[in-house]
């Protein structure tokens, strides 16, 4: 099996560049009503995955009482509490596996570091659902 079996291409997704704000983050992830998005730089090169709880605890941490205070902080100012770790297209199906257990999903980034798409750890678990399904029937 194939990594690019499971792949949510980057046009498909929503994620946010290391230049937005931290009003810019939560809004993208409000409209798109995700947990946990990619961060790439311009290059489109992968720096990070930042969650919903990484951009609650940096507006406790700055007392940011007022969404306006948002515009002026950079998404870099914020303190990651997960290190989303890539795999590349090429990896084994044990290292995606093995990472999707520890974050909702797996960024892909080709040879060069640039982000291609995400792995859900939902496919996967979808997939082998399956897969033991049709053991069963047999």
């Amino acid at each position: 099996m194939n990594i690019m079996f499971f792949l949510k291409p980057k046009s498909e997704l929503a994620y946010i560049y290391d230049y937005h704000t931290l009003r810019q983050a939560l809004e993208i992830m409000e409209y798109h009503r995700y947990t946990c998005v990619p961060i790439i730089n311009k290059e489109g090169k992968y720096i990070g995955s930042i969650t919903e709880g990484d951009l609650l605890w940096a507006t406790k941490k700055l007392k940011l009482l007022n969404l306006k205070e948002a515009e002026n902080i950079s998404i870099m100012k914020i303190d990651l509490r997960l290190d989303y770790l890539s795999v590349t297209a090429e990896s084994k199906m044990e290292d995606l596996i093995e990472r999707a257990m520890e974050q909702n999903y797996v960024p892909v980034v080709d040879d060069q570091q640039h982000f291609i798409g995400i792995v859900t750890r939902r496919d996967i678990i979808g997939y082998l659902h399956n897969k033991l399904k049709d053991c069963d029937k047999k």
